[in-house]
C-alpha cells in the first residue's frame, strides 16, 4: 500500500513539475500571451492552495498531533510548524537571485523583442548554477505536492493541478531568457522541461529523508509546514504574479473560484 502511494505521489508531481514544459510551448508557439487567462489561472491556483491548507492540511495537522501529544502542545506544535513551513521556504527563496529566479514575469510576445537579447546573452554560460537555483528554489514545491499526495489521494491531485498551474508561466520565464542566450527554440524547450522535474526529484528526496523517521507525530507536523509552504507560495508568487500580468480584479476572482472548486470538491468527499 505504501508503495502504491510513492509510486502515486510522484506520478503527480512528475506532472505537475513537467508542466514547465507546456509553458515553454505556450511562449513558442503563442503570438501574444493571454493575460487574463493567466491572471485567473494563477488566482485559481492560489485559492486552492490557500484553502487546502488553512481548511485541510493545518487542520489534519492539528488533529493528529493533539491526538499524539496533548490539545495545548498539538496546537503549539502545529502553529510553529506551520510557521516553520513558511520560513523554510521563505529562506529558499531568499537563496535564489532575481535574475536566476524562475518566477520573474516574461510573456510570449518578449520572444521578438530583440532588445533582450543582450540582457540574457551570459543565461547559457551560466546554465548549470541557474539549474541548480532553479532545482533549489522548486524543492519545497515538490515536496508539498509529493506529502499531500501521500497523505489523502483526491487532495494530492488537487494540489498538483493547482502547482501544474503555477508552472506553466514559470515555464515561459525560464524557456524565453535561454533561448535570447541559445537562439534554439529546442534547447530552450528541454531547459524549460527538465527544469521541472527538480519538483519529483525534490519530493522524492524529500519523502526517502522522512521515512527514516515517519510516524504519525513527524506526518502532523510535515503537513502543518507543508500547509505554511503552499500559503507563501500563493502570498509571495502566484497573487503577485497574476497582479503584474495586469488583471488584479480576475485574479481576485480567480482565487475566489479556487477557494469554491476546492470547498465543494472537499464536501464531496465526505
Amino acid at each position: 500500500m505504501i508503495l502504491k502511494n510513492v509510486i502515486f505521489a510522484l506520478i503527480i508531481t512528475s506532472l505537475a513539475g513537467l508542466a514547465t514544459g507546456l509553458g515553454s510551448l505556450l511562449a513558442f508557439f503563442a503570438k501574444r500571451t493571454n493575460t487574463k487567462m493567466l491572471s485567473f489561472a494563477l488566482g485559481f491556483s492560489a485559492g486552492v492552495m490557500i484553502y487546502v491548507s488553512f481548511v485541510e492540511l493545518f487542520n489534519q495537522a492539528k488533529t493528529d498531533l493533539i491526538a499524539k501529544t496533548s490539545p495545548i502542545s498539538g496546537s503549539w506544535i502545529t502553529v510553529l510548524s506551520f510557521f516553520g513551513g513558511i520560513i523554510f521556504i521563505g529562506l529558499i527563496d531568499k537563496l535564489v537571485p532575481d535574475f536566476e529566479n524562475p518566477h520573474e514575469i516574461h510573456r510570449a510576445e518578449e520572444m521578438t523583442e530583440k532588445g533582450l537579447a543582450d540582457k540574457f546573452r551570459k543565461l547559457y554560460r551560466l546554465g548549470f548554477f541557474t539549474a541548480i537555483a532553479i532545482a533549489i528554489h522548486n524543492f519545497p514545491e515538490g515536496l508539498a505536492t509529493f506529502m499531500s499526495a501521500m497523505n489523502n489521494t483526491k487532495l494530492g491531485i488537487a494540489i498538483g493541478i493547482a502547482i501544474a498551474i503555477h508552472n506553466i508561466p514559470e515555464g515561459i520565464a525560464v524557456s524565453i531568457p535561454i533561448y535570447y542566450a541559445t537562439g534554439s527554440k529546442r534547447k530552450a524547450f528541454i531547459y524549460s522541461f527538465l527544469s521541472g522535474l527538480a519538483e519529483p526529484v525534490g519530493g522524492l528526496i524529500g519523502f526517502l529523508i522522512l521515512s527514516q523517521f515517519y510516524n504519525d507525530m513527524v506526518c502532523g507536523i510535515v503537513l502543518a509546514a507543508v500547509a505554511g509552504i503552499m500559503v507563501f507560495i500563493s502570498l509571495d508568487e502566484l497573487l503577485p504574479a497574476a497582479r503584474e500580468y495586469g488583471h488584479h480584479h480576475l485574479a481576485a476572482y480567480g482565487l475566489i473560484a479556487g477557494m469554491a472548486v476546492m470547498a465543494v470538491s472537499l464536501l464531496l468527499l465526505i
